[in-house]
């Protein structure tokens, strides 16, 4: 009987476990990236010469190219190179369909009551499927490879619970920036954050994500949401496989944040932490160089109807650079059937290939020095974007569409009310 985390722990092992316990526990899928798996492959080498040098399971073993595709220098071209002699040695598919912790759902990889390891700190997004996914260094995940464990120190759990309804205008994007305000940037170290109520409830599995993702965001070890219909239901045509919804049984949290969202605002988190949270209407005088829409955080298929409908026949602002890059392959596909990127297109807005994109400075979209960029990503530290001197803010994507249409940050309530107005004057 525990919280959400430990109960997932003890399905997997098969005996009751305790937050502070340490054990070793056989992971459902290991994953590295473009960037994270030429560091792993040196590892495993050392590592997995007594099973041949081969992984544990390829069926369970993922490589991704997401960070920097298309390779934008020789370096990233040699490196992605390196990474693909690895993966025909070992008889492994590469996956360059998106960001990785939008197709590892996509692809039926993550399910409810299963372990996941990622050589990436944002694979605790995995946990909006009521999963227990992780990051870890290149090491570590290159030990799983070889033998297809790790080990853990089951966290102790922070217990978020949700209540109240979100006014026009205000989305999980903003609660999730309330969330790390009051929890800070180092509240939950080493903790899993598990996410409740009636709004966690009634939110898309698109939103769920968004929660957890940032739960690394104040040093989260997970973000754990449990699986519900909703989560079937997405997973429905996704995978053949039978799985275990695992719930939260008479769990003793170590703090519960209670927050009603009835009276929240549009939020903008301003440099150089994700914790120094404003209301947007606040901090409307900046002036921004580039929004970008896109990311793990918010880069799916409602993010960009959010913004396709509020750009449908406008311009963004000729003060500032707008681009646009859809989380994977599918969500581009069918962003594409329904007309969004022709209105990012029209409106002046660059697209770019599913990935990751100018989240890491790397490619598409650095900034230049003193410049400031608004963005649905969930980091804004010093020199992520490019040059360090520039600023990074972060907000909804409603948010980062109004401030495209302004060139200045701006509550996305005033273009939505006067869109509302003007349908009902029509």
């Amino acid at each position: 009987m525990g919280t959400l985390a430990e109960e997932i722990f003890s399905h997997k092992l098969g005996r009751p476990v305790k937050a502070g316990d340490t054990v070793v526990v056989e992971v459902d899928h290991v994953m590295s990236h473009d960037t994270t798996t030429p560091l792993a492959i040196q590892a495993f080498r050392k590592l997995a010469q007594k099973n041949g040098g081969k992984v544990f399971d390829r069926s369970r073993a993922h490589l991704v190219f997401d960070h920097i595709v298309p390779a934008s220098t020789i370096a990233a071209a040699s490196l992605q190179r390196e990474v693909r002699t690895f993966a025909k040695e070992q008889d492994l598919p590469i996956l360059q369909e998106g960001i990785c912790h939008q197709v590892m759902p996509e692809k039926g990889f993550v399910l409810p009551g299963t372990v996941i390891v990622g050589a990436d700190s944002h694979s605790c997004t995995y946990g909006a499927f009521g999963a227990f996914g992780t990051g870890m260094g290149s090491t570590d995940i290159a030990v799983a490879y070889a033998t297809g464990r790790s080990w853990f120190r089951i966290p102790e759990t922070i217990n978020v619970h949700l209540t109240g309804t979100l006014q026009p205008g205000v989305y999980a994007k903003d609660v999730s920036l309330e969330i790390v305000r009051r929890l800070g940037v180092d509240g939950a170290n080493y903790r899993a954050i598990e996410y409740t109520g009636e709004v966690i409830e009634r939110f898309s599995m698109s939103e769920r994500m968004t929660f957890s993702n940032m739960a690394i965001e104040m040093g989260g070890k997970a973000g754990l949401i449990a699986a519900d219909e909703t989560t079937r239901e997405w997973l429905r045509g996704r995978t053949d496989k039978e799985y275990t919804i695992v719930k939260a049984h008479n769990p003793r949290y170590e703090q519960v944040l209670e927050i009603d969202v009835t009276d929240l605002k549009p939020l903008v988190a301003c440099p150089p932490d994700v914790n120094i949270v404003h209301p947007a209407e606040e901090v409307e005088n900046i002036q921004i160089d580039q929004v970008f829409l896109g990311t793990c955080t918010n880069g799916r298929l409602d993010d960009l109807e959010i913004a396709a409908n509020m750009l449908r026949g406008r311009k963004i602002s000729p003060n500032l650079r707008m681009v646009v890059i859809p989380a994977s392959r599918e969500i581009y596909l069918e962003a594409m059937r329904r007309g969004y990127l022709e209105i990012f297109a029209e409106a002046g807005a660059s697209v770019g290939t599913p990935g990751c994109g100018p989240c890491i400075g790397r490619h598409f979209g650095v900034l230049a020095p003193g410049e400031r960029a608004l963005t649905t990503m969930n980091r804004n530290f010093t020199g992520r974007m490019g040059d360090p001197t520039a600023e990074i803010y972060l907000g909804s994507p409603a948010t980062v569409t109004a401030t495209a249409l302004t060139g200045h940050i701006t509550d996305p309530r005033t273009i939505l009310q006067s869109e509302l107005v003007l349908s009902e004057a029509n």
